[in-house]
């Protein structure tokens, strides 16, 4: 063959011959197809390396800055299948140029050009996009249209010569034709849109919103096409996480389009447009409203998914032609020039570039389907959890009073159902994908039986089938591509009963929202507009002055001296005599039986009101029918008008005084102190003080770690009763509204602090306030100090009036009160004592509980700091290495704690299976080979032992699932009962799949490695490459984890604080402020789980990648080797091993990075089990237990000396 040349050097032709015209030569028409190409490179290479390299330092745009053109995703892909079709014409040439005497370089070299042309085109754009410097697209511009005529002329000259589609090159040229067309065309419609050139006006396009909010960290939406394919913004972070821990500030905030407020918006409208006005009452269908809220996504991610399932099917495919043509030279379709397409892929090594592309862009569409709808699976729970709380901010108290709907039953449908729904949508995409999947293998492969549930069995029911039904063998390249579909159905088989148990969790949990959704909400309180002008004349008082509280008169004789206390006056923005008022009110908790009963009260403005009774007589339930928590049968509550200023002002609070409200059961935030009390006022120095001081926290305050700026813990669990008792009282006191509601705020208090409250927080603080108090109480000693009194019996008003008033027309009642007061003076001198104990023994306890932790976490601490010291210094590659470790130690104490003989049958039972599964492989390319049967044996040789083998796996798979529990229940029971239920749930099926994916990885690469040798040489930049790969993704997941973690426990606390506080919530109108924190919480805990969505998308592109290269070199090294007698039988066995490294090798690494998280829970377990038990002697002797307590408690000791 003669040296190169670009037209042949052929003797007996003139290749540069013009005779006939110079558009009638075909070296000529490729060479004019070049000129368009080297100017392209000519003019943009001096502005890529000279205009951007040299000002490098000052290119770091930041992403505030980026635009799309108009047709900017059209664009790229466009470009991508330009370079897709320059492949294959550089393929066409290549293979065509080897069908020829002597070199033509016109046949490929301008295709060649055209791939560099194109890649260039692509880089170019970016950087005028980011940069935003239209007109420099001028030059693309006029590519175009260069590359276009050219290829025209081509084309042309194809079809005068006859040259039709049954050629290849015919076909490329056309295609390249359309898509410069289209490339043209994008072009011209940014200069129509942009205005850049042409025009005396360019339009000006400023940023997205979200990129002008240098908060938005998260930049998949925004970025180009390539860097959304294979998630290359991700770099900085993931990289980055390896020098210091990823935190919440530096993943920022969520674009607009991925926030709750913005998708509950979007599911709100698609719910309540489905309500009917002629048939209120049938329940919109939640199906239809996801579907039309989120139906556009899903059908884009099933998109990509049956995409990329008909990609997957092109390995088995490339497989069977590389097996078939090996060793098979093509022949000449149409003399030496062209060629049909049949031709080009009978050819081994462009199946393998083929079988290599095909596999980068089928991982490609598959992780973009993951990603989809993985997006849209948590665009929907953050829109599901805002519709959830939206509803429980309405729901009717008595619901939840009734035992109708629980807190564990709304706990259930934020943490439960609405991830079974995300992780249905999730799995969406498999739902109508496997059928493709299973019923193209049908088709393709007829004569196997492709319904096998099990892999092995599979195998062994078709070959074993095919072998007794055709009285033959398969062929090599049939037997590898049916293998290699084998493969493929593994996952869509394991998936199935997956998907189906998801679909119908999502149905249930359709149900119980839909059931949520649909329940009672409270009553509309549009009747508290304050239309009532009410005075005070049947309220009227006798004069007298407000009277000290003294305990060492009896109370008998305080009551008997009573006088009536003035009038105080009204605040500045109170205009009427009567705050609430309800006339002839029947009140209801659910049923039809009402529970408070013909109620008519008016509650005096600015006056101190008491509510008394017995216990059970609807005093707190006469509180909530005020504020509207009951349903109410018959009868109105009206609330005094505001004035206007005021009206203005609580414009977005249903025009009503907010009211300060102290429930029976007290209510605190999982906050700090102080937060508990402003509860979102502004803070007030002076006045939080004051508040501080009347409910006696001070010296409770003083007793905490940090003062009031102490978490008190989830409840308020870690404080007695009394002191969460005024903690509430605080909050109620410190909001600076008109009307407070005290409902039994001594209950859990001593006589000092309750004495002090009413003093100091209720008759001072309140009184110098002028604000309109309703306390109800069963202290009758307080009775004097009370404005108006309001006497309920068996969900009635007994009486209301003065206390004179009562004194005068009830007699009886009021003698009764006298009597009760009575017995409170006799056992008042008993209780003091008792009671001081009790306080101080509350704020004894208190002191225990907080700095017993606060020590512990101490020595935590110490501990952390003395292994770091052990360690190294702790400086910053230290840390780095600490970070990117993998525990080995502690998965070590996990195996060994399930028992070294479970450990030694897993890791045996494992190395035995894999080998079996290999030797199976091996055994069908032996018995596929041309070779003959060994002498003296029957053609059924291979049969039995291919049934023994596939039985002895079948057999194996089982033993090793046993082990792998069995391991996984010894070790959690050997670690810790009370966490057995969390690590057998969790660890094994990790450590499993780890095992699995690793050996099979390894067998893969073993098999590879036997049958090409050459193979090693590309596998050690390969494995560098891994290695780095997994060492980056490990930190920065485990982060990312973390955030997750850390951020999804505050937002379900905040469901159920918010559950048990409506009463509080509602009557302080605070709605919207708990609706704006839920709304934070959750796009705070979307963002971390979209990130840490985001990172597995990069480790798994990228080892998807890894795994299509491993398969191009073994592909090639095959192909090399097959000239060297390698058997086809062999070259189809290592490449269908290398298939599978695509798909197990990012499951190797992300088995590692779950293993990793969840060996944090058995460092803890070890950590627990390796702590010194504590040398408790301080039981309490008989002689300091109270007297009361010692008669008749022998049986408890005992119980608890005796466990």
């Amino acid at each position: 063959m003669a040296g190169l040349s670009f037209c042949g050097n052929n003797v007996t032709k003139n290749a540069y011959s013009v005779d006939t015209g110079m558009l009638n030569n075909g070296c000529f028409v490729d060479a004019l197809n070049l000129v368009p190409h080297v100017f392209l490179l000519f003019i943009t290479f001096p502005i890529l390396f000279i205009g951007w390299g040299s000002q490098s330092s000052k290119v770091q745009i930041h992403h505030n800055t980026w635009l799309h053109f108009p047709g900017h995703n059209l664009r790229w892909i466009l470009t991508f299948t330009l370079l897709f079709v320059h492949v294959c014409e550089i393929a066409e040439g290549i293979v065509s140029n080897k069908q020829m005497d002597t070199n033509h370089l016109h046949l490929f070299m301008p295709a060649f050009m055209g791939f560099i042309a194109a890649t260039t085109s692509v880089v170019y754009y970016h950087n005028i996009e980011t940069s935003n410097f239209p007109k420099l697209l001028l030059a693309l511009f006029i590519y175009w249209v260069l590359a276009f005529i050219t290829k025209s002329i081509k084309l042309w000259k194809f079809a005068e010569y006859g040259v039709g589609v049954l050629h290849l090159r015919f076909c490329i040229t056309a295609l390249l034709v359309v898509l410069y067309g289209l490339l043209m065309a994008v072009e011209i419609n940014v200069i129509r849109v942009r205005r850049y050139v042409f025009f005396a006006n360019p339009q000006k396009v400023k940023p997205p919103e979200d990129l002008q909010d240098l908060g938005v960290r998260f930049l998949q939406p925004f970025v180009n096409l390539l860097s959304k394919a294979t998630y290359w913004w991700m770099n900085p972070l993931i990289i980055g996480a390896h020098k210091r821990p990823i935190e919440l500030k530096k993943i920022g905030k969520l674009p607009i389009a991925m926030r709750a407020l913005t998708n509950y918006l979007k599911l709100k409208d698609a719910y309540e447009d489905q309500r009917n006005a002629e048939d209120p009452e049938k329940a919109p269908s939640i199906w239809r409203s996801m579907y039309r809220a989120f139906g556009r996504p899903i059908l884009l991610s099933s998109t990509f998914r049956y995409l990329a399932d008909l990609l997957g099917f092109a390995g088995p495919l490339c497989i069977y032609g590389i097996v078939e043509h090996l060793n098979k030279k093509p022949v000449p379709y149409f003399e030496v020039y062209f060629m049909s397409s049949n031709e080009l892929l009978q050819n081994t090594s462009v199946l393998a570039v083929l079988l290599f592309l095909a596999l980068v862009l089928q991982r490609t569409f598959l992780q973009a389907s993951y990603y989809v709808t993985i997006e849209t699976g948590i665009n929907l729970r953050g829109a599901l959890l805002a519709m959830i709380y939206n509803k429980i901010l309405r729901l009717s108290t008595s619901n939840m009073s009734m035992g109708e709907m629980t807190l564990g039953q709304i706990n259930n449908l934020v943490a439960i159902e609405t991830n079974q729904l995300m992780w249905f949508l999730f799995l969406c995409p498999n739902l109508w994908a496997m059928p493709v999947q299973v019923g193209f293998d049908w088709i393709e492969f007829s004569l196997f039986f492709m319904n096998a549930a099990i892999p092995i069995a599979a195998v062994l029911v078709t070959f074993v089938s095919h072998a007794l039904i055709n009285k033959s063998k398969p062929s090599s390249s049939e037997a590898f591509a049916a293998l290699a579909l084998f493969h493929i159905l593994v996952t869509p088989l394991f998936l199935l009963s997956t998907v189906v148990r998801f679909a119908v969790k999502a149905m249930v949990s359709v149900q119980k929202l839909g059931e949520f959704l649909q329940s009672d909400e409270i009553g509309d309180d549009s009747w508290r507009n304050g239309d009532m002008s009410v005075s005070l004349e049947a309220c009227k008082k006798h004069p007298g002055a407000t009277k000290a509280i003294n305990r060492k008169q009896p109370l008998l004789y305080q009551m008997d001296s009573y006088e009536q206390p003035a009038r105080r006056p009204l605040r500045p923005n109170e205009t009427e005599d009567v705050a609430v008022k309800v006339n002839s009110g029947f009140f209801t908790w659910g049923s039809n039986l009402s529970t408070l009963s013909d109620i008519n009260i008016c509650i005096p403005t600015g006056q101190l009101t008491m509510i008394v009774g017995q216990v059970g007589c609807g005093k707190s339930s006469l509180l909530l029918a005020m504020l509207g928590e009951m349903q109410t049968l018959s009868g109105k509550v009206y609330w005094s008008k505001l004035p206007v200023s005021e009206m203005l002002h609580e414009a977005n609070s249903k025009n009503r005084y907010s009211v300060g409200y102290a429930t029976q059961k007290s209510w605190l935030l999982n906050a700090t102190v102080e937060d508990n009390i402003t509860f979102g006022s502004p803070f007030n120095k002076q006045r939080y003080k004051t508040v501080i001081d009347a409910c006696s926290l001070q010296p409770d305050v003083d007793l905490l770690p940090f003062g009031d700026q102490t978490e008190i813990g989830e409840r308020g669990i870690n404080l007695s009763g009394g002191q969460r008792q005024r903690i509430c009282v605080a909050r109620a006191l410190y909001q600076n509204t008109n009307i407070v509601f005290l409902d039994d705020p001594f209950s859990a208090l001593d006589i000092h602090l309750s004495d002090h409250l009413m003093q100091e927080g209720i008759l001072k603080f309140l009184q110098d306030d002028k604000r309109t108090v309703v306390l109800v109480t069963h202290k009758l000693q307080y009775l004097i100090h009370a404005d108006w009194i309001i006497a309920m019996k068996d969900g009635s008003v007994l009486r209301d009036g003065t206390l004179k008033d009562i004194q005068t027309h009830d007699v009886e009642l009021y003698e009764h009160w006298k009597t009760l007061m009575n017995r409170q003076d006799q056992e008042l001198e008993k209780d003091t004592e008792i009671d001081n104990c009790q306080t101080a023994l509350e704020r004894k306890t208190l002191r225990r509980a907080f700095y017993s932790r606060e020590a512990k976490n101490q020595v935590d601490d110490d501990e952390e700091e003395e292994e770091e010291e052990e360690e190294d210094d702790d400086n910053m590659s230290t840390t780095t290495s600490r970070r990117s470790k993998i525990p080995w130690r502690v998965c070590w104490q996990y195996l060994s704690s399930g028992g070294f003989l479970m450990v030694f049958l897993m890791v045996f039972s494992k190395l035995l299976k894999h080998s079996v599964m290999v030797a199976i492989d091996y055994w069908l390319a032996e018995w596929t080979a041309k070779g003959n049967v060994p002498a003296g044996l029957p053609d059924s040789y291979y049969v039995p032992v291919f049934i023994i083998l596939c039985g002895a796996g079948i057999a194996l798979c089982l033993i090793t699932s046993l082990t792998v529990e069995f391991l996984g229940l010894s070790a959690a029971t050997n670690l810790h009962h009370n966490l057995l239920n969390k690590i057998i749930h969790h660890i094994p099926p990790t450590l499993e799949s780890l095992t699995r994916s690793t050996l099979l990885c390894l067998s893969a690469i073993g098999v590879i490695a036997f049958v090409t040798p050459t193979f090693l040489i590309a596998l050690i930049p390969l494995a560098v490459s891994f290695y780095f790969i997994q060492k980056y993704f490990r930190v920065a997941s485990k982060d990312l984890q973390d955030l997750d973690d850390s951020t999804q426990l505050p937002l379900l606390c905040h469901f159920s604080e918010t559950a048990e506080g409506l009463t509080t919530i509602r009557a302080f109108r605070h709605e919207s402020r708990f609706k704006q924190k839920m709304l934070e919480l959750t796009d705070t805990n979307n963002t971390a789980y979209l990130f840490l969505s985001a990172a597995n998308r990069w480790l798994e592109v990228r080892t998807d990648y890894l795994g299509a290269v491993i398969v191009l070199t073994a592909a090639v090294a095959s192909i090399w080797s097959s000239g060297k007698n390698l058997p086809s039988s062999m070259v189809g066995l290592g490449l269908t091993y290398a298939l599978t490294v695509t798909n197990y090798l990012n499951w190797v690494v992300r088995n590692l990075a779950d293993l990793e998280v969840q060996m944090a829970a058995v460092k803890k377990v070890n950590s627990f089990l390796s702590t010194e038990s504590e040398n408790y002697e301080g039981s309490m002797g008989l002689p300091k237990c109270p007297a009361k307590t010692i008669h008749g408690s022998f049986v408890r000791k005992s119980h608890l000396l005796y466990p």
